[in-house]
């Protein structure tokens, strides 16, 4: 039911199912409420659905007010002013003071195209990961969204949704069952773990067909929820398949590969190689063009997973 419709309208349609459950649950927008798709909830519940303006710090810190009388806000803007420009507000008025607020940060990686580098949040993963108490969780499509917004909204903390605006391709059956906390397994596979997260999930499920046709079998993993990383999948993966591509629309640094890795070196080191944007920023550009500058394509994955097979065999024969 959600194949044709933008990520950021099944947003605006389940916050609204919340706040008509339950007066507790407010929206705050930074001036991007149109943007964001949230627009139309100002109609139906105008003492709840707030434009503080173009002042995204200030939101923040209204936010936490809020949470500290028992409403549980949602925060929206894009995923760089969601993020970097509000670090001190999240960090201390909501993360330290343990207060109930979820930040929705659309448009994250290069999926924000057209609005150039200074809108890529390609950061966004690192910085939050690095502050205590938040979770951090990307949706795939538009089924696992509408199963975790429930979810996300009764979870007792802060959590960080990163959340692509547009038509995201269907990966799950309206059937799926959702756990915020534990990785789904795509794709089993005995050769190569490819852990993939948002957009690059759809991505890694091709690499792993085409790798198929070399007679590898790729085991898919989608890592919705990055902080706290479900270890357990991830070590039970790698155990099996001795080797492993991170797969982000995100810096290799800090995001999905760190926080696999930190994984692996401690319990079960293998060879690991990553796929996502080699510590630069974005520029203006469309999706498709920006994935193949940063060779964040399947055909990447690809080669990224035969490379870390090798050093797996190469490895196995100095042994």
């Amino acid at each position: 039911m959600y194949e044709n419709m933008e990520m950021k309208a099944i947003f605006a349609a389940e916050l609204e199912k919340l706040m008509a459950a339950d007066d507790r649950f407010m929206v705050l927008d930074a001036d991007l409420a149109r943007a964001n798709g949230t627009l139309g909830l100002r109609q139906k519940f105008p003492d709840r659905a707030l434009d503080i303006g173009l002042q995204e710090q200030n939101m923040a810190s209204v936010a936490a007010g809020l949470a500290s009388y028992g409403f549980i806000p949602f925060i929206t803007s894009f995923a760089v002013f969601a993020t970097r420009r509000i670090c001190d507000q999240i960090t201390i008025s909501i993360a330290y003071a343990k207060r109930n607020v979820k930040i929705v940060g659309s448009d994250p990686g290069v999926t924000a195209e057209m609005n150039g580098g200074t809108h890529m949040a390609m950061e966004d993963i690192g910085v939050l990961r690095s502050i205590p108490g938040i979770v951090i969780f990307e949706p795939v499509d538009g089924v696992q969204l509408a199963k975790a917004m429930p979810i996300i909204a009764h979870y007792d903390g802060p959590v960080y949704l990163r959340l692509l605006r547009k038509v995201a391709p269907p990966v799950f059956p309206d059937d799926y069952s959702f756990d915020l906390f534990t990785a789904d397994v795509l794709r089993r596979g005995y050769d190569v773990s490819l852990f993939a997260t948002g957009i690059m999930v759809t991505a890694a499920i091709e690499a792993a067909r085409k790798l198929a046709d070399h007679g590898i079998s790729a085991e898919v993993i989608n890592v919705h929820t990055i902080k706290p990383i479900d270890a357990h999948t991830v070590l039970t993966s790698v155990r099996k398949t001795g080797a492993a591509v991170t797969c982000e629309n995100h810096n290799v640094i800090g995001g999905l590969r760190s926080a696999v890795a930190e994984v692996v070196s401690e319990s079960h080191p293998v060879p690991i190689k990553c796929v996502g944007v080699h510590d630069e920023f974005g520029e203006v550009s469309k999706v498709d063009y920006l994935l193949k500058k940063f060779k964040m394509t399947a055909d990447e994955i690809v080669e990224q997973a035969l490379a870390s097979i090798a050093m797996k065999e190469t490895t196995l024969q100095v042994g």
